[in-house]
Parts: C-alpha cells; structure tokens; sequence
C-alpha cells in the first residue's frame, strides 16, 4: 500500500520527538520527512540515486536505538564503504542531538566466519551495527533491520531469508534502493508493496519529485530559479550516460534491457591510431588499472594519461601464464615511465597479495584494491561505458582490445541478480575490459598531488632457460606469453 502521513498516529514516535517539525525543515526536505512521519512496521523506498535516503534512515536508526527502551539497528549496505558512511551519519546526529554514544570502531560479530560490524552505542546499551552484505550477520539477531541499496546486494535471496526471524518477531524492516533490474527482489517487493492489502508502506522518489521539493536548492545552497533546476536534472541525465540509464537509477523505472552493453559504434569511435603509444605521453598525471589473472585469464594493466576531458590510454600491457614476479616487475616499470598518480587493482582471490605488496611499495594512497562485487562491477562499468558514449576515451586501434569490451554482457537472472560478465573466448575473458575500466575508476577519485623520482628504470624481459614463453611487442600495446 502506498504511505499517507498521519499526525496523529506519528505523534509519538521517537524520530519525530528529537526535533520539532519546524526544526526539521533546516535538515529534511518534504519527502525525508514523509519518510520519517510514516510509523508503518514495514517500510520500502523505491528512490532515484543521491537523495538524502541513507542521511535521514541514519536519523531514524539513532533517534530509535536511543531514545526509551530503545532497539538494536542492524544496517547492512551493498558494500563496506557504505555501510561506512551510514555509521558517520549516526555519529553526526547522535553528537548534533547531544546524545551519549560511543564509536566502538570495527567489531567481530563471527570470528569464526570473519563477520565483522562497524558499531556504535548509547547509553541504554543498544547499539547500531553497520555491515556490508553478509547473509551470516543476521543469524539468531534480533532488532531493527535495515537493507540499504537492497537491490544491489551480492546475494539479496540470501540476506533476506536470513532476516526473516527480524520480520517475524515483529521488529521494523526498512527497505532502500534505486532501481537494479526488473528482476530484483527489492523490485518485486515494492510492487506487491503497491497493493491495498499489502503490509508493505510504499515510498517512491525520483529525482524530478526530489529536486521539485528542494534537492538541488539544499545542494546548491541557495534558492534556484526553475531553469537551473531543469539544468541540474541534465547534469543528472549526463552523468547517467544514456536514457535508459538516467530512467532507471533516476527515474525509478527498472530496466530489464538485453542489448549490447558497450555498442561497437562507440568502442570505435574512440579509437584512435595514436592511442596506446607510449611515445604520446604529455608527461601528466597518468591513472592505472590493473585486472589480476593466472593460469587460465590473462593480467592486463592499462594506463591513461587525462588531456582535458578525455583520458587517453598510453599503454597497455598483457601478460599470459607469467608469474608473479614478471607482473611485478612490469607494473613497476609502468609505475617509474609514467606518472600514475592513482592505481586500482582486483583485489579479488589472488589479487589480495599484490594489492598489500603494491601498497607496501608504492604507499597506500597511491594504490587501491577494488573487490569485485556486483556493485562494485556495475559502478566501474557504466562509468567508463558513459566515458565511451560521451567520446571522453581513446584507445587503441586493435582488433583484441575491441572485441573484448565488446564482450562484456549485463544479465539479469531467474533469481534476480544482476551480473556483468563477458564471454569467454580465446582471447581473455573481459580482462582488458576491466583493467581499462579500473584504470578510469582509479581517475576518477580525485586530483592527487605527489612528489615524483623519476628513475626511468629500463627492464629488459629476457628468455630464460627452460621457460617457454615469447615476447611480442608493437607499437600499441604489448603481450608476454
């Protein structure tokens, strides 16, 4: 069923009890407060991307863990970053509210399966817990439940079946996402939610309703004429690349599209015949990704150098059946050449001891490892496939770098999940793909400073004795076999 505010009936609740309604409007717009004035037990929000939804869940969550008798908060968030974020916000409000609260930092929940929580406490000895998507967390847990971004989560069945005994004992369950797919159970729930008889209270934003009501004044920091308005929603349209994205993370309307991720069309109007040369490099600021394979997939490591607007791959390197010394030592080739201010590598499986060993080399600022998560992954692949329809890559002129971008496939399946994948062919397996996308992921977080030595170290890959691996180099980019 669908929400409508009722004064009476939310009168008493703690969420609206902390501040007063007038002070409210100095930290909530119209549809946060909607949100908060709803008392319904089950809650789901369909949302456009970037709103203020996990802000004002935060809120609620505090003014709910401390306030009487309180409650747990369990809040889990597709990956760890967020769940991050979301325990700032309590501290942020629980220190605005002058309640007493402890930060108790990282906590293990099950040492024996690694579950860990970012927790917080308050004086009546409940505490809000913030974990990334971990089906385990929630076994034999009582309390508040909170699934943020649920319609990106690794394994949302999972999680949510874990959760039943919360629904069960009569705890509240919020549920928040912008749109994943038709397929998503955060999608299917919310349209059962938007029946009469449904025990589920429905909420829906998108960010036309969100920007009409104030989100673009409260981001700009002041009054907007409705023009600038209009703009701020193109910006939007922009950033989301194309319209099928722009409706479904903005608009609220889930996609179940099976075209062509990344169009030929586009992977070719980015080539360029001076790409992937290394005797192109400006000298500037250069980003790396570097996509970790053995045995059966290749290592690729990727670089690009950004002249204006448009990010220019200088090299591309990839290295098949080669130890972990030869990556090694090529990447610290590339990282003496050019001046890669910012490296993201897959973290995932093996990648885990070249990510700490890069970081020990290099500094940590320098170097990021990136899981390889279903949110992480669409994150990294709509960005650089927005980069290609906007014309803001360059890559090089090569049949195996096109073909493997083409490869890469969005799918939804029977169970809900949305994957990005790529066919497996002779030539990789989506590594180039991915190493380039890490490579732009790794640009675009932020303009860095550091101080360089530049070394130009030369290394000099040689045939040792007994190892059956070729060396072919050309102009664009280079292979070890």
């Amino acid at each position: 069923m669908t929400f409508s505010a009722s004064n009476d009936e939310s009168a008493q609740r703690p969420a609206l009890a902390l501040i007063s309604a007038h002070a409210r409007q100095a930290y909530f717009l119209p549809y946060q407060e909607m949100w908060l004035r709803d008392s319904s037990r089950l809650k789901i929000w369909v949302k456009s991307r970037r709103i203020g939804a996990t802000y004002v869940q935060a809120y609620e969550d505090v003014a709910d863990a401390a306030s009487g008798r309180g409650m747990d908060v369990w809040f889990s968030s597709a990956d760890e970053s967020a769940a991050k974020e979301y325990i700032r916000y309590c501290i942020h409000w629980a220190e605005l509210l002058n309640l007493a609260a402890q930060d108790l930092g990282e906590i293990a929940l099950d040492a024996d399966n690694g579950v860990k929580a970012q927790a917080l406490s308050f004086a009546n000895g409940h505490r809000i817990h913030g974990i990334s998507s971990n089906p385990r967390a929630f076994r034999s847990k009582g309390g508040k439940l909170v699934l943020d971004e649920f319609a990106f989560h690794q394994d949302a069945r999972a999680m949510w079946k874990a959760a039943a005994p919360i629904v069960t004992w009569g705890y509240p369950v919020r549920l928040i996402s912008s749109c994943n797919g038709k397929h998503s159970l955060h999608q299917q729930l919310s349209e059962q939610a938007d029946h009469s008889d449904s025990p589920w209270s429905l909420h829906k934003t998108t960010i036309r309703q969100a920007v009409d009501q104030g989100l673009a004044d409260r981001i700009k920091a002041r009054p907007l004429k409705h023009h600038e308005r209009d703009a701020f929603i193109e910006e939007c349209r922009a950033i989301a690349g194309n319209e099928d994205s722009f409706r479904e993370e903005y608009l609220c309307e889930a996609s179940d599209s099976k075209k062509d991720f990344l169009e030929w069309q586009d992977i070719m109007a980015c080539e360029h015949a001076l790409a992937g040369r290394s005797d192109g490099y400006q000298g500037g600021i250069c980003y790396g990704g570097m996509d970790i394979g053995l045995r059966h997939d290749r290592t690729v490591m990727w670089i690009v150098e950004q002249c204006g607007d448009v990010f220019w791959t200088r090299e591309v390197v990839a290295l098949h059946d080669c130890s972990f010394s030869q990556q090694d030592a090529t990447l610290h080739r590339l990282m003496n050449h050019y001046r890669v201010g910012r490296l993201a590598m897959d973290r995932t499986g093996i990648g885990e001891r070249s990510v700490e060993q890069c970081q020990q080399r290099y500094g940590q600022n320098r170097v990021e490892g990136v899981h390889f998560t279903l949110a992480s992954k669409k994150e990294m692949a709509m960005s650089l496939r927005n980069a290609f329809m906007m014309r803001q890559v360059r890559i090089p002129e090569d049949e195996t770098i096109r073909k493997d971008h083409h490869t890469i496939r969005k799918t939804v399946t029977t169970a809900g999940h949305v994957r990005f994948d790529a066919r497996r062919t002779q030539d990789g397996h989506g590594d180039y793909f991915w190493a380039h996308a890490l490579a732009f992921y790794a640009a675009g977080m932020g303009q860095h400073r550091y101080d360089y030595v530049n070394h130009r170290a030369s290394l000099l890959f040689q045939r040792e004795s007994g190892e059956a691996r070729a060396v072919s180099t050309y102009s664009r980019h280079t292979t070890i076999w």
